[in-house]
């Protein structure tokens, strides 16, 4: 019997994640380091109101890059040979899965950059089917149990990638 096309797992986005704090310099070379790496322009997050750690407002503390489809694809076989294909269990979730690389050097085909010096990032990865644009679009969408990505399912996808899960 043939599998269903809508239940097909697809990388819906990557999103990059560089935390800099209130280092303004460091948020230079970051915006810099994603740019080179993705050949898009990162977005400066920004608080959003007074922290616990004593930053005001609306104040800088990190940059962002998201990449979609086919981009997305080739960055997330790329990042995972940086981590030396290796997850472990509390890093999945129901359809999402995230994960650190410590120097960007790691990155295949990417040389390191003086002007950018050292610097890590999150990668998280966001997993979906066909159909969750119609959850997106209608407020009230019902889209059912069956259709959502369960833990054992993202494990199971990444088997693809020969990633593999460590207790």
């Amino acid at each position: 019997m043939e599998e269903n096309p809508m239940r097909e797992i697809r990388v819906e986005k990557v999103t990059l994640n560089i935390g800099c704090g209130s280092d303004a310099d460091k948020l230079k070379r970051a915006e810099k380091l994603l740019q080179t790496i993705t050949g898009q322009k990162p977005l400066i997050t920004k608080t959003k109101d007074r922290t616990t750690f004593g930053m005001t407002a609306k104040k800088p503390i990190g940059v962002k890059v998201t990449l979609r489809k086919e981009k997305a694809k080739k960055f997330l076989i790329d990042a995972l040979t940086a981590i030396e294909k290796e997850l472990k269990e509390k890093q999945i979730n129901d359809g999402n899965f995230s994960f650190g690389i410590k120097e960007y050097i790691d990155l295949p085909n990417v040389n390191y950059d003086p002007d950018v010096g050292i610097l890590g990032m999150d990668v998280c990865v966001t997993l979906e089917r066909p159909g969750f644009r119609v959850k997106r679009k209608l407020k009230s969408s019902n889209i059912g149990k069956k259709h959502l990505i369960t833990k054992d399912e993202t494990i199971e996808w990444l088997k693809k990638f020969e990633v593999n899960i460590v207790g």
